[in-house]
């Protein structure tokens, strides 16, 4: 089987994706038992920083957040921009 190399930066961007989806699923376990809420500017921030794929993908798999207009139109713009941003570094 051949060793695939992955570069670091393509690990590190799923990883990032993979605790924001996960950030969006503890949220909406938290509001189900009306516990402390994880604040939406947190979200935004996970977005801006490369995680928008994992938040908007949590958003739509625990149906959470997706009556905010802020979210549903900001976290695919973001996206957008993240996608952006990643074609030009390459």
């Amino acid at each position: 089987m051949d060793n695939i190399d992955l570069p670091i930066w393509f690990v590190i961007y799923w990883v990032w994706n993979f605790i924001a989806f996960l950030l969006m699923r503890t949220d909406k376990q938290y509001a189900r038992n009306q516990a402390r809420r994880i604040r939406e500017k947190t979200f935004f921030r996970m977005a801006l920083f490369g995680g928008a794929a994992g938040v908007l993908i949590g958003m739509y798999v625990y149906r959470h957040k997706t009556l905010h207009s802020s979210f549903v139109i900001g976290i695919p713009v973001i996206l957008l921009g993240n996608l952006v941003c990643m074609y030009l570094l390459l």
